[in-house]
């Protein structure tokens, strides 16, 4: 069986990468591989996981999008995946791949997202705001800041003791370790149909 050659996105640790490379292992993904780890920054544990997997990497610092489409195209990538990738993805980039970009975002969209929620900040400003639930969304990149159309979602309770840190680490374990890697099947098996804002699961 023939699979979709994946790009995995990184800007960090690499915990939403390491749930990928670990759910292609135990056959939770079987319809895509990871061909390439690319990243904007070159001292980031995301590159050394991805290296102990035997996954090829590449940084790409100085003109970010045209380099890197150029070597997405020469590795024959079909799916995009943006796990903890903190720069804006640019115009040209989802063009060349239209609905074949995914985002992983800590909250449930479209509560604590736009400019400037990303990482802790999103757990802080939940925390801060008193709400019972979050939980992560992943929804497939648009050119509006986590604007894209919603692929799947999954909640998470908020506690009265949690912290941002606290809450952080349940939200990955809970959701996004769990909802990423089925949306990386879902799109990889041709199973999801966008009509308007509604993705469709087959």
């Amino acid at each position: 069986m023939k699979k979709m050659k994946t790009a995995v996105f990184v800007s960090g640790g690499g915990t939403n990468l390491q749930a990928l490379i670990d759910a292609c292992k135990s056959g939770i993904i079987v319809s895509a591989e990871i061909t390439c780890v690319i990243s904007n920054k070159d001292d980031i544990y995301a590159l050394t996981r991805a290296k102990e997997a035997g996954i090829e990497t590449c940084v790409i610092k100085d003109n970010f999008e045209d380099s890197v489409l150029s070597f997405l195209q020469e590795k024959g990538v079909e799916l995009i995946v943006l796990a903890g990738f903190l720069s804006i993805v640019g115009k040209k980039l989802i063009q060349a791949f239209p609905n074949k970009i995914i985002n992983i975002h800590p909250s449930l969209i479209p509560a604590f997202c736009g400019k400037g929620h990303y990482g802790l900040h999103v757990h802080e400003k939940v925390i801060a705001y008193g709400a019972k639930l979050t939980g992560a969304t992943v929804h497939f990149v648009s050119e509006e800041v986590d604007g894209g159309v919603i692929l799947l979602q999954k909640s998470v309770a908020v506690l009265p003791t949690d912290t941002p840190k606290v809450l952080q680490k349940r939200v990955m374990q809970e959701a996004e370790w769990i909802i990423l890697p089925e949306a990386v099947e879902l799109v990889s098996s041709g199973r999801v149909e966008v009509n308007g804002r509604t993705a469709i699961i087959h």
